[in-house]
């Protein structure tokens, strides 16, 4: 009788550690504001991370497939629902986030006789003027953050805010979207990165690679990284543009619209 709070906390410890190495091989997901809206990048083998949840909200997602894929099903459901019965004003990320999808992901993490969702969700919000915008990162126990200017999803949470300081320390209050989509494949490497030597550092050691704070290499660096991992690879890019016309602002960029969008410095990394 004594044993059971104890044993529940030992296998809710035991998921993390399962859930964390699930994340080890995925790739980072960045989310950045610019002058016209928000702009959301990740690299990928084909199955998409970028998707459309409601007029003014997007969904970059980490992780298993079909857990991303049934999560996300759930969200349009509720934004629709939600569009439907109340109004469409009334379909905020923030609302999806606490009210909808965090306590279904917390009780599945909590429940430790049947499956966790292996999945990491980041919700970008366009608000009607730049300073509305909103972010929010739901973890795979449940737990959530919010944020304004940028947000990013990796494999743990040393990484992250590697990504969201190189951001944050890079990019202006006002900013064009080629400049972003430079800014967001460059972070997006860095990410990569570290989780690529701390997968590799642990695996010559034997043991999980330490979380001490890493290192930012130069833009040389990162364009290196950035062109080896994308040469069997599709870059994955969508907006969430304010001036776009009609009540939908999410826009999924097609591969020539990327490649006239990407500064002059990063075209031939990409294209080549």
């Amino acid at each position: 009788m004594y044993e059971e709070p104890y044993r529940w906390v030992e296998a809710v410890g035991n998921r993390r550690i399962y859930l964390d190495e699930q994340f080890t091989q995925g790739s980072p997901v960045v989310a950045l504001a610019y002058d016209g809206g928000i702009l959301l990048t990740t690299v990928s083998k084909g199955t998409p991370k970028l998707y459309e949840i409601y007029d003014r909200i997007a969904l970059g997602g980490m992780g298993h497939p079909a857990d991303l894929e049934k999560l996300r099903f759930s969200l349009l459901e509720m934004a629709h629902v939600e569009g439907f019965n109340r109004s469409p004003s009334d379909v905020t990320g923030s609302r999806l986030v606490k009210y909808g999808i965090a306590p279904v992901v917390k009780q599945a993490f909590e429940e430790v006789f049947k499956a966790p969702f292996i999945v990491k969700m980041l919700l970008a919000e366009l608000g009607q003027k730049a300073e509305k915008n909103s972010f929010l990162v739901v973890n795979y126990d449940g737990t959530f953050e919010e944020g304004s200017r940028c947000a990013v999803l990796a494999a743990t949470k040393t990484v992250e805010q590697a990504m969201v300081g190189y951001l944050r320390r890079l990019s202006p209050e006002s900013l064009p979207v080629e400049q972003a989509l430079g800014l967001a494949l460059r972070a997006w490497a860095l990410g990569d990165r570290i989780q690529q030597r701390k997968q590799d550092d642990g695996a010559e050691s034997g043991r999980s690679a330490s979380e001490t704070a890493p290192e930012v290499p130069d833009n040389a660096v990162l364009d290196t990284h950035l062109r080896e991992r994308v040469a069997d690879r599709t870059i994955e890019c969508a907006l969430l543009d304010r001036r776009q016309p009609g009540s939908s602002k999410y826009r999924a960029l097609k591969p020539a619209d990327l490649m006239k969008m990407l500064p002059g410095d990063l075209q031939p990394i990409v294209a080549g």
